[in-house]
C-alpha cells in the first residue's frame, strides 16, 4: 500500500517522541513589515536536515519524509532521537541547493529539496551524523524573506495561486528575489484544512 505524504506526517506527529519539549519549536524571525496579508521577515540562521527527491509538487514529499523521518527517529550516529520542529519546507532544486542562491539559478526538472529545521540547541558540529547518504545537514545563514500566509489544503493549485500573488506584491514594491521560493507547512494533516497554516517564503535582496 502506498504511504502518502499526509500519512507520513500523521505517523510522525503521532508516534515520534519529542524529547524535553512542550511545544513545537519554530524558525525564529523578526517582523520587518506587514502589508495587506504580506510580510517581510528577517530570519536568524538555522541548521536543517534536507534531502532531494523527484516528482510532482504534491507527491515529492513522501520519499523525502521517509528519509528525514528515519533520520530524526534515530537513523543516525549515535541513534539519537531529535525533536520535530516547524515548518516542514519544500523548494525546487536548482543548480545549487540554497535559499540564498543567485537569481540566475535554473531548475533541473521536477526535483525538490525537502527539509526539517533542526532544534536550536544543535549546531552542525553537535548534530548526529546521518547514516543515509541521501540526507545532508546544512546551515542556512540569516536572510530576509517576503512571505504570504494562507490556509487550506496542500494542493499545487493553491500553492501556485498564492505564489503568483506574492510575486506580484514583490514586483509592485521593487523587491528583488535572491533565490527560490520555499513552501512551508506548519500543521498536522488531521487539522481542518481551513485552520492550517501554510506559507510561501521568497528570499529577497
Amino acid at each position: 500500500m502506498k504511504i502518502t505524504f499526509v500519512g507520513i506526517i500523521a505517523m510522525l506527529l503521532t508516534f515520534l517522541p519529542v524529547p524535553g519539549a512542550m511545544a513545537t519549536e519554530e524558525a525564529k524571525y523578526t517582523l520587518v513589515k506587514k502589508d495587506n496579508g504580506f510580510e517581510i521577515r528577517d530570519y536568524a540562521s538555522l541548521v536543517v536536515a534536507e534531502t532531494i527527491v523527484e516528482g510532482e509538487l504534491e507527491d515529492a514529499g513522501s520519499a523525502a519524509f521517509n528519509r528525514l523521518f528515519r533520520y530524526i527517529s534515530g537513523n543516525n550516529r549515535p541513534q539519537e532521537k531529535i525533536a520535530m520542529t516547524a515548518p516542514v519546507s519544500q523548494q525546487r532544486a536548482g543548480q545549487k541547493i540554497a535559499m540564498t542562491a543567485p537569481v540566475a539559478q535554473e531548475p533541473l526538472g521536477d526535483r525538490w529539496v525537502v527539509s526539517f529545521m533542526m532544534p536550536s540547541r544543535y549546531d552542525l558540529a553537535s548534530l548526529p551524523e546521518p547514516l543515509d547518504p541521501e540526507v545532508r545537514l546544512r546551515e542556512i545563514p540569516a536572510r530576509r524573506m517576503a512571505v504570504v500566509r494562507y490556509s487550506g489544503t496542500w494542493s499545487e493549485k493553491s500553492y501556485r495561486e498564492h505564489l503568483a500573488k506574492l510575486e506580484a506584491w514583490m514586483a509592485g514594491r521593487q523587491l528583488e528575489p535572491a533565490g527560490m521560493p520555499v513552501w512551508a507547512r506548519y500543521d498536522a494533516p488531521f487539522k481542518p484544512w481551513f485552520l492550517r497554516r501554510n506559507e510561501i517564503l521568497y528570499p529577497i535582496k
